[in-house]
């Protein structure tokens, strides 16, 4: 697809990267159970590719995925996302128990349904305001955090803001587990390959059938 926006200039305003951790039960289920990755993962596959392709600063890309906390977001802004889309709090802050059965009509809290005797489970006067102060304060706190680390606003983390733990237990800083790629990398024939080149050569802008290998 990337390759597909270079060749044509067609670009599109955003992208949404939404990891696998998501809740949703509208998923075909083999899809929700093994196709995809998790919000980290994509993120960064998206968030380098961009930058290698050049286009990153046409294209703003938003995160989702389990994202609740001021903490979540800060760290997925520093792996690249321009924003964050956020459920699961707002649903808990609303009175979601996680019963599991927003599929059956059956939701024992009144979030995820249509009967009119179960919706009287959900004080919209009441809970509004949850909503609103859950929202205010998670932005409160996310602009503490910014404050903290020095920054104007939280678009300015970064992974060296952030430490991380390697497969071997051991704390590394973030910009050494997921450095931001040099600009244009994939477009330089001489560049380095930090893990793209392969995947790159393999894809086709006028099809998305697998390239055979050399």
């Amino acid at each position: 697809m990337v390759k597909a926006m270079i060749k044509t200039g067609i670009v599109p305003d955003f992208i949404v990267v939404d990891g696998t951790e998501g809740g949703t039960g509208a998923a075909p289920l083999e899809f929700a159970n093994h196709v995809g990755m998790p919000m980290v993962e994509g993120l960064l596959v998206v968030h380098k590719t961009l930058r290698g392709a050049g286009l990153h600063d046409q294209i703003r890309i938003g995160a989702a995925g389990k994202l609740v906390s001021a903490f979540d977001i800060a760290r997925a802004m520093s792996l690249g996302a321009d924003w964050c889309n956020s459920a699961r709090g707002y649903m808990f802050s609303i009175g979601c128990i996680q019963a599991q059965a927003c599929h059956t009509n059956h939701c024992p809290v009144g979030v995820a349904t249509q009967d009119p005797q179960r919706q009287k489970a959900l004080n919209v006067a009441d809970k509004s305001q949850r909503v609103a102060r859950f929202h205010a304060n998670t932005l409160k706190a996310l602009g503490e955090m910014a404050g903290a680390a020095g920054l104007h606003d939280p678009q300015g983390f970064l992974p060296y803001h952030f430490m991380t733990r390697k497969s071997d237990g051991q704390m590394t800083e973030g910009q050494e587990a997921n450095p931001y790629l040099p600009t244009g990398f994939l477009l330089d024939t001489n560049g380095g390959d930090y893990g793209y080149r392969s995947r790159w050569n393999r894809a086709d802008a006028h099809s998305f059938a697998a390239v055979p290998l050399d």
